[in-house]
Formats: structure tokens, sequence, C-alpha cells
């Protein structure tokens, strides 16, 4: 029997009083007023019995104890998730994050935490459904202030005053049968969906749009996410690559000129005009999003591959993984090891993905019309940046 398809309502099985780890088990009853001087929390006991032969139980979890410890006490605050008795809300949450480390089936969760996948598919349920359940609490809109890393800096403060962020999509694989299959082959023709991504400069996600067809073009996903409520405030602009429309919303760079950071430093890029500088200083803040997305992955290596998931579940797995990317974040957790990991499953699972749309295809008319008032806007940055550069030499 498929645990997806189990209803959440049946009895949990006998197996529930042979669980692994019986200390867990009575440490269950010590969470609710949990002691933070305790030598050894119910999280750190959780990231020991994840450790592999290595000892590498916190890149297996890819969060630390400290803070898988504070977020489930805050669920459990909020009445999101509770202590059963065979999981306390930290095994929850830790079999939930190694779910989406590993790409663990609930066969896999089942033989890890030795319990019946019927259980485990009731749990991570539950946790979906919890953690999905935050993104508006965590997953904001950023401040319209300007950012310091913007007026800070020469280079940028005085031209993107007005820049709260960046966007960019991102491909997800998917494995879907072949009736559903037609609308998520991408151009590289594997199968996926395209999810748009908008960041802040402190790497925070603030908005996520995930379930589009991998055959929907990037500016598509965008305009879907503007028809389902995302927004930008009067004046203010996200920054966009060559695949978006130029709105007054959305800056893009400017077409047929150099705006690639890694190809300029390769070849000592000098710009030549007004244009070039404009797409110098632009790829420069929009890498943020890049970034961003980056460690995203490095973290849930789960949204490199097809899952053997449903299509619903399929389909939320990126929004889990954003929640989760902005608590740990917030909370600070390391950055540094990320760095060194390898995919936890075999390469053979990762399949070809678009990189992202290279030119804008005027597939959207509700934004082919701000083209015109986007590149007023534009010029008038660049060509006042390209003033400031010139008395500089």
């Amino acid at each position: 029997m498929d645990p997806e398809d189990l209803s959440d309502s049946e009895e949990e099985d006998d197996d529930l009083m042979l669980f692994i780890l019986p200390a867990l088990y009575l440490a269950s009853t010590e969470i609710a007023t949990p002691d933070h001087t305790s030598k050894f929390s119910v999280a750190e006991r959780i990231c020991k019995v994840l450790e592999d032969d290595r000892g590498q139980g916190y890149d297996k979890l890819r969060v630390e104890p400290h803070i898988l410890q504070e977020f489930s006490s805050y669920l459990r605050s909020k009445n999101l998730l509770r202590n059963t008795r065979g999981f306390s809300v930290e095994e929850q949450i830790g079999m939930f994050i190694y779910m989406l480390s590993q790409n663990a089936s609930f066969q896999k969760l089942s033989n890890r935490f030795e319990h019946s996948t019927e259980t485990i598919h009731r749990h991570i349920k539950a946790c979906f459904d919890a953690v999905t359940s935050l993104t508006d609490e965590f997953v904001k809109p950023p401040s319209t202030e300007v950012h310091w890393k913007i007026s800070s800096d020469p280079h940028h403060g005085p031209y993107f005053e007005n820049c709260i962020g960046a966007i960019d999509g991102t491909h997800i694989p998917v494995r879907l049968s072949d009736s559903e299959s037609a609308p998520y082959r991408n151009k590289e023709e594997s199968l996926s969906q395209n999810m748009m991504l908008a960041c802040d400069f402190d790497l925070n996600f603030v908005y996520v749009c995930c379930g589009r067809e991998g055959s929907a073009s990037d500016a598509a996903v965008l305009y879907s996410a503007m028809e389902s409520g995302f927004q930008v405030p009067a004046g203010k602009y996200y920054l966009v690559d060559g695949g978006y429309a130029n709105t007054p919303s959305f800056i893009a760079p400017y077409r047929v000129v150099p705006y690639h950071t890694e190809e300029q430093e390769q070849s000592n890029f000098q710009p030549r005009n007004y244009m070039e500088l404009f797409n110098l200083r632009h790829a420069q803040l929009r890498n943020h999003i890049k970034h961003a997305i980056g460690l995203l992955k490095m973290r849930f290596p789960i949204l490199n591959v097809a899952t053997s998931y449903r299509k619903e579940t399929q389909l939320k797995i990126p929004a889990a993984a954003v929640v989760l990317h902005n608590i740990i974040w917030r909370q600070r957790g390391a950055e540094e090891w990320l760095s060194n990991q390898t995919v936890p499953f075999s390469t053979r699972k990762i399949v070809s993905l678009p990189s992202g749309d290279d030119t804008y295809g005027n597939d959207v008319a509700a934004l082919n019309s701000q083209c015109t008032m986007g590149d007023a806007l534009r010029d008038g940055i660049a060509k006042r940046m390209w003033a400031d550069y010139e008395r500089s030499w």
C-alpha cells in the first residue's frame, strides 16, 4: 500500500512502543518546559542518532542542534506540532529535515527510525502542514529602507537606492506519470517545476512561487506570482536577469551587452559605455539571489533530484525548504561547512535542467506594456552612473 494514500485518522501501529532510542521517549516529557542549560538537549540526542560512521550528524541534518531545539519549541507553543507516544516534536522535525537533506523515501525513514511507513507518513505530512503554514510568517516582503550594502557602497548607493532585492527562477526536478508530464517538460526535455524566488540583500527569501510547470518561462512564472498577490511597493524594484521584461518594478540588464561578472573578471573587463557599466554593477548586486539559491540547494539536496513522492508532495517540497532556510539563516546557522558538502546520493539521479531564460521572449502582454517606462528608468540610472564614472577617471 502506498503510504501517501493513507488516511490521517488511522491508528498508530503497535510498533510505536518499540521505537529506536527509548531515551528520546523519556525526554519528550521534559520538552514542554525545555531546560536550556541541559548539557545534552533532546535536539543534540537526535543529531547523535543521525550520525554516520564519521560522526557527521549535523551534516546530515543540515541544521545545528540549538536551532532544531528552538524551532521545535516554537512549533509546540503554536500548537502546530505536538509530542506523540512515539515521536517528540524534535524528532519529527529532525526526521523531516533528514528527508529533505537525504531524499529519503518513506521506506528508508521507516528503516532508520524503526516505525511503520504509515506512522512515518502521518508525521511527515504533519510536518509539511506545520512548516508550510509558516510561509507568511517567515517569508516576508523585504524592508523598503535602503539596505546598508547599497548605502555604504559608492558603486551602488547613489543609483540603486530603490532596489529592495533580486529575483530569479530555478528548476526543480519532478517525477510524474506520462499523463501528467507534458506541461512539466522543459527545454532540456526533462521534467521540472519552475520555481521563482526573491531574496533581500541579507540572503533571506522574501517570496517563493513554486508548482508552475517546467515549460513555463521565467516571466510567465513571475506574472503568475503577481496574479497570486506578489506586489512591489510603489517606487521600488527588484533586479532580474535577461529572462524577464524590463519594467519599473523589475529592472533587467541591457540586452546584447556583457553582464555576467564571471566573464567580465576573466577578461579584465572595463566598461566602455553606460550600458556595460550598468550591467556590471547590476550583476554584482543580483548575485545575491544566485548565492541564496546555491545555499538552499546545498542545504537541501532533495531539490536537485526527482523524488518518489506523489505530485502534490513534490510541488510542496521547495516551499518547505525555503521556510526552513529562512529559519536556519536567521538563527545564524553555519554556512561555511555547506561549501564542502557532497551530494548525499548518486549523481546519476541528477538530471539536466535549464539554468534560466537568457532572453525575455515578450510572452507576457501585461509586462510588455510597461517596458517603455522601465527602459526610461534604467537609462536614467545608467547614464547618471556613467557620468560619475567618467568624472572619476
